[in-house]
C-alpha cells in the first residue's frame, strides 16, 4: 500500500495531485540561534569561563533530557497510535525543528561538559568521580551516537520524503517507527545520566 500523505493517489482523486508546499527541512530563521549558541560555547571553553561554561551544560543537559525525555515517553507513544498521514502532518512542523535543536544542545552539552571536568579533576584518575565520569562518558556517548545516527538521519529521511511529488506512506511509516524506538531508548537512557549527574555533583 502506498499512501500519499495528505494528498492524492491516482485512484483516489481525478487529474493530477494538488500543489503542496515545500516543507523546509532546515529552519533557516533558527540558524542564527543556532550561531550564537556555537560562539557562546567556542567562548567559554577557550577563556576558561567558568559560569559560561556552567551555564552551557545546564542549560544545554536539561533541555537534552527534557527533549529527550518528552519526545521518547510521551511524544512517541502518541505517534505509535496515530495514522500515517496524521504522523506526518505532525512531522512536518515538528521534525524541522529537531533538525536544529538537538545538535546544538547535544554540542553545548558534551563540549562545556568535557571542559569542566578537565578544569575540575574529574578527568584524574584519582578523583573520586572519575569512575561515575566513565559511566557518564558511555552512556551520553551512546545516547549522542543513536541521536545523532539514528534517529536525526530518520528524521531527515522522513522530511525528504515529504518533499516528494507523491510521498510514499509505506516508508514514512517505516522511518516514524525507527524515530519513535529510538526516541524512547534516548528517553529511557537519560534517567541513567540523571542519575550519574547528580551523583557527581553531590560527591
Amino acid at each position: 500500500m502506498v499512501d500519499a500523505i495528505d494528498v492524492t493517489v491516482g485512484s483516489a482523486y481525478d487529474g493530477p495531485p494538488p500543489e503542496r508546499p515545500k516543507i523546509q527541512i532546515v529552519p533557516l530563521k533558527g540558524l542564527p540561534v543556532v550561531a550564537a549558541a556555537v560562539i557562546f560555547v567556542a567562548v567559554a571553553i577557550a577563556g576558561n569561563w567558568q559560569w559560561a561554561l556552567m551555564f552551557s551544560h545546564v542549560v544545554g543537559g536539561v533541555l537534552w533530557t527534557g527533549i529527550d525525555l518528552f519526545v521518547g515517553l510521551v511524544v512517541g507513544p502518541i505517534l505509535g497510535r496515530l495514522s500515517i498521514p496524521a504522523r506526518a502532518e505532525f512531522s512536518a512542523r515538528f521534525m524541522p525543528k529537531m533538525v536544529i535543536i538537538m545538535p546544538t544542545v547535544v554540542m553545548m552539552t558534551l563540549a562545556s561538559g568535557f571542559q569542566i571536568a578537565r578544569k575540575v579533576g574529574n578527568l584524574y584518575a584519582k578523583s573520586p568521580n572519575h569512575p561515575w565520569l566513565i559511566v557518564s562518558f558511555c552512556v551520553v556517548g551512546v545516547i549522542a551516537v543513536i541521536a545523532l545516527g539514528i534517529l536525526e538521519p530518520a528524521n531527515i529521511a522522513v522530511l525528504y520524503e515529504m518533499n516528494k511529488p507523491v510521498p510514499n506512506g509505506e516508508r514514512i511509516g517505516r522511518l516514524m517507527n525507527r524515530f519513535i524506538y529510538t526516541a524512547g531508548i534516548t528517553g529511557v537512557m537519560q534517567i541513567a545520566t540523571l542519575v550519574i549527574m547528580t551523583r557527581v555533583a553531590t560527591q
